[in-house]
């Protein structure tokens, strides 16, 4: 059990938010718990589940290796979401446009990206930045 707060900035616990999707356990509604979920698992160090959430047709090209050290060079000090389109339950595609903040050798960064999502069989998948 993980009492911790999640990193996604919900104010709930790990395992009451993220935890879940990331574990493998349950899978995401929307497009935006999608991509909490994937800021999630880069401060976890969860790289598998970053290759399976990224949408299959490119998931051969992913650099699993880049994205590992990518992840654990880089300390993670906090997501806002800062407006989301679409990506709901009942969508198939949706944006997510995000500020994720880290220190990276002593500075601190902020990566803004706007998101796109699209739902394949039932289930959210991150496609690219746009």
């Amino acid at each position: 059990m993980n009492d911790d707060i999640c990193p996604c900035g919900s104010n709930s616990s790990y395992d009451a938010c993220c935890g879940p999707f990331v574990d493998g356990n349950a899978l995401p509604e929307t497009a935006e718990a999608l991509m909490r979920s994937r800021y999630s698992a880069y401060v976890k160090g969860n790289i598998a589940y970053l290759k399976t959430t990224y949408w299959p047709k490119y998931q051969a090209e992913f650099d699993d290796v880049g994205t590992a050290r990518w992840a654990a060079e880089n300390h993670w000090t906090g997501l806002n979401v800062l407006k989301t389109e679409k990506g709901r339950k009942t969508d198939r595609d949706g944006t997510v446009l995000f500020e994720a903040k880290y220190l990276s050798a002593g500075k601190l960064n902020t990566h803004r990206e706007l998101s796109r999502f699209r739902k394949k069989a039932g289930r959210w998948y991150y496609v690219e930045a746009i």
